[in-house]
């Protein structure tokens, strides 16, 4: 058999290159006979830098400490892709995950306090360097401060803090001394189409696992409606109601504001890797992520992932740490939740690539 291995990263826990390690591992010793082509994936998320660096020759990994998300001194790193006929002085690919992203507090949550200005500073270190393009992934955030702390970063000025809880006391935006995108653009990958406001928006679908209270989302979602609004006045671009608006705590409205332009960030790193060729190729693939839910079919890499397999006409099955209850899996030859193989969640955290090894060999014994 030929299979093909294309995970997103199991945020915490192991990157999408580890994950692959471990299914592949597992699946040899079922079925030594099978040839294993490993595509680790991304969404703009957590991985979106090591997808970039498995796929691309010749990067360069650009370190450098940014404000993290709780206001302390965070070690990142941003990347220079290459010189292309279509941007002569590089790219630049910033991640979110490892400059604001949740993964950074570790057990802590700051709904209210948590910021992107680390973010910000990611990029104007980019555009510092000269880059002519940017990619900016903007999974994984920590932060609802509807991308305040970026702009600020980036030159914007405002009254109030960062974070959500100063957005309501802005009064106006002096974007004056905003810097503007290079001059290939900038090309935001979201894992998500949500808008900024509303049942769909920032605060009432991701505020929670970002530590919001149940009764703290009508204010938080007024609060992104106030500045929406004040952001508006100065970027007329701002349109709170367009698709991936309400991404990253609604910063990726705030980078539309701005002048990104914000494409399927799975899609992209799909096409990157030409996940599509190898799909062609395969008798069966293999995705996953850390969490598979009813989240996971608005733009999650394992989706779209499933979209190329169907137009290839090749089985797909589903690997995840865990699988929840409210969960579409319908489209999935088999689908496997770590937790469940390990008897708990507790213990399939506690390791992961033992569990995934295991999945491995029962995918192989199933379908050698």
């Amino acid at each position: 058999m030929s299979i093909l291995l294309a995970p997103d990263s199991f945020k915490g826990s192991l990157s999408a290159a580890a994950v692959c390690d471990a299914l592949a591992e597992g699946w040899r010793e079922a079925d030594p006979a099978a040839h294993i082509t490993a595509r680790p994936m991304a969404d703009g998320g957590e991985g979106t830098l090591d997808a970039f660096a498995a796929a691309m020759p010749g990067v360069q990994r650009m370190p450098i400490v940014v404000t993290g998300p709780d206001g302390g001194e965070t070690e990142a790193e941003w990347m220079l892709l290459p010189p292309t006929p279509d941007a002569q002085g590089g790219t630049g690919v910033v991640e979110l995950a490892s400059t604001s992203g949740i993964e950074l507090l570790g057990e802590r949550r700051l709904p209210h306090d948590a910021h992107t200005r680390g973010f910000g500073q990611a990029i104007a270190a980019a555009l510092d360097h000269g880059v002519e393009r940017l990619v900016l992934g903007i999974g994984s955030s920590a932060s609802t401060d509807g991308g305040a702390g970026m702009l600020r970063s980036l030159g914007a000025r405002f009254d109030g803090g960062d974070g959500l809880r100063g957005l309501d006391a802005v009064r106006a935006v002096d974007v004056s001394g905003l810097r503007p995108p290079p001059p290939g653009g900038a090309l935001v990958l979201s894992d998500v189409t949500n808008p900024l406001l509303g049942p769909r928006g920032a605060a009432a679908v991701f505020g929670r696992q970002k530590g919001l209270a149940p009764n703290d989302i009508d204010a938080a979602d007024a609060a992104l409606r106030h500045w929406a609004r004040v952001l508006g006045a100065s970027l007329p671009a701002a349109d709170p109601d367009a698709p991936g608006a309400g991404a990253a705590g609604g910063t990726g409205f705030a980078l539309q504001a701005w002048g990104a332009r914000s494409v399927s960030g799975a899609a992209e790193i799909a096409e990157l890797v030409r996940l599509a060729d190898a799909a062609a190729a395969a008798s069966l693939i293999v995705t996953g992520e850390g969490s598979y839910d009813s989240q996971s079919a608005a733009g999650k890499a394992p989706t779209h992932i499933m979209a190329v397999a169907r137009a290839a006409g090749v089985p797909i099955a589903l690997v995840a740490g865990r699988i929840a209850p409210d969960a579409d899996t319908a489209g999935f030859a088999a689908s496997l939740s770590l937790s469940e193989l390990a008897g708990s969640t507790e213990a399939a955290l506690a390791d992961p690539a033992r569990w995934l090894r295991e999945a491995g060999r029962r995918l192989a014994q199933r379908f050698s």
